[in-house]
C-alpha cells in the first residue's frame, strides 16, 4: 500500500497528528489537555518515542478517542473484514503486555474489539478520568487470571469472566500468576447524556 506508515510507531504518530490537526489542537493545547509534555507528544508525532500505554492513553483521552484507535491506519481501506494478518500488534515497552487491534479499520462502528496478552505479575495503571463521549469497555478473560481495579472496587477475573465498566476513574490491571492472561476488550464510544 503506497503511503502507509512502514512501522506501527509511525502508526500511532500520523494518527496522533491526524487527530490533534482535525480538533484544531496546538501541541500546546494537546499538552495541556492531557497532561503529557509538548516535547514528549513532539517525539510520538515524529515516531521517535516507544510511548508506553499509560502516556497513549493519556493522548487519547485528551483527543476524546478511545485508545485503540491509535493503532488504527491513518487513512483506512473501509472494509468489513479485518485479516488476521492485518491487525496491528503493539507491545508496552513498560509492561510487555501486547495489544493486536481486532476490528476493521475504517468503519463506522463506536465498537472496538481488541486482543490482550498480560505478561505474568505485569501492571499497568491508567489515570483514567471522566470521557466525552463516554467510553464503556468489557473485559471477557480467554485463559489465565487478571485483577482489575476501577476507583475503589477490585475484580479477580479467571477464564470464561466478563467486566464491564465506564472509563472514567483510575484503573489498572495486574497479573496475580506465573502464566500469561489473554483477555477481549471490547470498547464501545457514546456520546455523554445530560441529566
Amino acid at each position: 500500500m503506497e503511503n502507509q506508515p512502514s512501522s506501527l510507531n509511525e502508526r500511532i504518530a500520523q494518527r496522533v497528528r491526524d487527530l490533534r490537526a482535525g480538533r484544531g489542537l496546538s501541541l500546546d493545547a494537546l499538552a495541556v489537555h492531557c497532561g503529557v509534555s509538548r516535547s514528549m507528544i513532539s517525539l510520538i508525532e515524529r515516531g521517535e518515542s516507544s510511548p508506553t500505554a499509560v502516556l497513549l492513553e493519556k493522548l487519547a483521552t485528551g483527543l476524546g478517542v478511545p485508545l485503540a484507535s491509535l493503532f488504527e491506519a491513518p487513512r483506512p481501506e473501509a472494509g468489513p473484514v479485518s485479516r488476521l494478518a492485518d491487525q496491528p500488534q503493539w507491545r508496552d515497552p513498560h509492561s510487555g503486555y501486547v495489544r493486536r487491534n481486532v476490528s476493521p479499520d475504517g468503519t463506522a462502528s463506536p465498537i472496538h474489539i481488541v486482543e490482550v496478552l498480560f505478561p505474568p505479575k505485569a501492571r499497568v495503571a491508567y489515570e483514567t478520568a471522566a470521557r466525552e463521549p463516554q467510553v464503556h469497555q468489557q473485559v471477557w478473560m480467554l485463559e489465565g487470571t487478571i485483577e482489575v481495579t476501577l476507583g475503589d472496587e477490585h475484580h479477580r477475573l479467571g477464564a470464561g469472566d466478563c467486566l464491564a465498566m465506564v472509563l472514567d476513574r483510575p484503573m489498572s490491571y495486574y497479573n496475580p500468576t506465573r502464566k500469561i492472561a489473554r483477555y477481549a476488550v471490547v470498547i464501545a464510544t457514546l456520546p455523554l447524556v445530560s441529566r
